[in-house]
C-alpha cells in the first residue's frame, strides 16, 4: 500500500477527499476503485497499489490493494479479508484449455472499512459498472443467479455493488475457503498465495491474463 508515493498523493490532492466528511469521502474513493479503475487482470496479485493506478484496472485483489491504499491515506480505517473463490465465475473471461488448466480455488479478498465503530465489506468493488451494465445486457434473460465474467451473486438484476453504510458484493457466492481478515495486503500475502507452478505463473502473466483482458473487453464494447 505505498500511498506516499506521487502518483497516488496526486490522486488524492486533485480529488481532496479529505475535504469531504467522512462518508462520503470513503463512499467517493470506493466509487472511483470500482468504476475508473476497470475490472481486468493485472501481472500477479500481489503488485503495490502504484501499479494498480498505472495499470488503470484490476481485479479482486489488486483493486483491494488500491482500496486499502486510497482510504488509509485519506484517514479511513480498513483491513484485507481473505478467501479462495471457486474458478466457474471466471468461466467466460477465461476459456477452452486455458479454463481447464487453472486452479480450482482462485485468491480472493476484499476491504472491510471502519466508519462510526462498525465495519462494512467492500466486495462490489471489483467489477466497473460499464462492464457489469454491459454483462447484464447479454445475459438479460438471467434475473436472480448468475455464474461466470467475474461475476457470482444471487441477484444479478440488481446487484448490491453501491455503497453507502452497507456491505457491497458481487462474487460473495464463490467463495469456499476464509483465510480471516489481515492488517495489510503483505500480511495476507505472505501467508497466502495462487497455487501456481512457475510455468503456469509465466503463462499466466505472459498469455492467459491477456486473453482474458480481451474477453473482458468484448462485454465491456458490447460485442
Amino acid at each position: 500500500m505505498n500511498y506516499s508515493d506521487g502518483s497516488i498523493q496526486h490522486l488524492v490532492s486533485t480529488r481532496n477527499w479529505m475535504g469531504m466528511e467522512i462518508v462520503e469521502r470513503a463512499k467517493s474513493i470506493y466509487d472511483y476503485v470500482r468504476d475508473e479503475i476497470k475490472f481486468g487482470y493485472n501481472l500477479s496479485d500481489d503488485i503495490s497499489a502504484s501499479e494498480v493506478l498505472k495499470d488503470g484496472y484490476g481485479q479482486c485483489n489488486t483493486k483491494a490493494t488500491l482500496l486499502m491504499a486510497l482510504l488509509r491515506a485519506n484517514g479511513i480505517s480498513n483491513r484485507i479479508h481473505g478467501f479462495t473463490i471457486n474458478k466457474a465465475l471466471q468461466k467466460g473471461a477465461i476459456s477452452g484449455i486455458w479454463y481447464m488448466l487453472s486452479p480450482k480455488n482462485i485468491l480472493h479478498s476484499w476491504v472491510e472499512i471502519n466508519i462510526n465503530s462498525n465495519w462494512y465489506f467492500l466486495e462490489g468493488v471489483i467489477l466497473d459498472k460499464e462492464y457489469l451494465t454491459k454483462l447484464q445486457a447479454k445475459n438479460n434473460d438471467c434475473k436472480t443467479t448468475f455464474c461466470g465474467f467475474g461475476a457470482y451473486t444471487d441477484n444479478f438484476e440488481n446487484p448490491p455493488i453501491d455503497w453507502n453504510l452497507n456491505n457491497t458484493f458481487i462474487q460473495d457466492k464463490g467463495i469456499n475457503q476464509d483465510f480471516g481478515v489481515f492488517d495489510t495486503p503483505d500480511d495476507f500475502y505472505a501467508k497466502h498465495q495462487q497455487k501456481l507452478g512457475a510455468i503456469k505463473k509465466c503463462i499466466f502473466r505472459k498469455i492467459v491474463r491477456h486473453k482474458m483482458n480481451r474477453n473482458v473487453e468484448r462485454i465491456r464494447n458490447g460485442w
